[in-house]
């Protein structure tokens, strides 16, 4: 914590005068220096300037305290993932690495679209694209919901098992294949 009184509104406060510190000296201007150098002042003009100075003096203080409370020492985070900020480069390889997966991730899904029926992959879209509940596409297509409901499961089984079958690298093993409101994920045993 700082010393009190080495502040400038201990140094003012504990002064005859008004106390002005520099970074290399400090000047004191006493009452009769004030009077000499402002003949149309009085005693009670310096009084108010130095109780003025007092409570800037004050205010600077108190306010400098409270933003030393603030600061946080960085004393053993200077290796931490937290305080640091990725350099420039890391940053243009990581979009590029995303528009790759994202590029890769279309790729999978068109081909797992590509697996399904047209009908299922109508009802697939409409439902997990478009947003559209089983009874609304049962109603769209003059059905029960039931069949929309079975031709959904099939449609994700067939997915998952094109998933499955097509993920051989850990990169690939890695990447999430999403379609609308549902991620499809298959980890497979290296």
């Amino acid at each position: 914590m700082k010393n009190y009184t080495d502040s400038d509104y201990a140094a003012n406060k504990n002064a005859k005068g008004i106390v002005y510190r520099f970074a290399d000296v400090t000047v004191e201007i006493t009452m009769e220096i004030y009077l000499r150098e402002n003949p149309g002042k009085t005693e009670k003009d310096f009084a108010e300037l130095k109780a003025l100075s007092d409570s800037i003096y004050l205010k600077q203080d108190r306010e400098e305290y409270q933003q030393t409370r603030k600061n946080v020492s960085l004393h053993g985070l200077d290796e931490t993932e937290v305080c640091s900020v990725p350099s420039p480069e890391d940053e243009v390889i990581e979009q590029l690495e995303q528009a790759a997966r994202q590029k890769q991730r279309r790729e999978l899904a068109k081909q797992a679209l590509g697996t399904l029926t047209e009908v299922q992959r109508r009802r697939y879209l409409l439902y997990h694209v478009k947003g559209l509940t089983m009874r609304e596409i049962a109603d769209m297509e003059k059905t029960h919901f039931t069949v929309i409901h079975e031709s959904l499961q099939a449609a994700e089984k067939k997915i998952k098992i094109f998933l499955a079958k097509g993920l051989k690298t850990p990169l690939q093993n890695a990447i999430f294949f999403t379609l609308g409101k549902r991620t499809f994920h298959k980890p497979l045993d290296l």
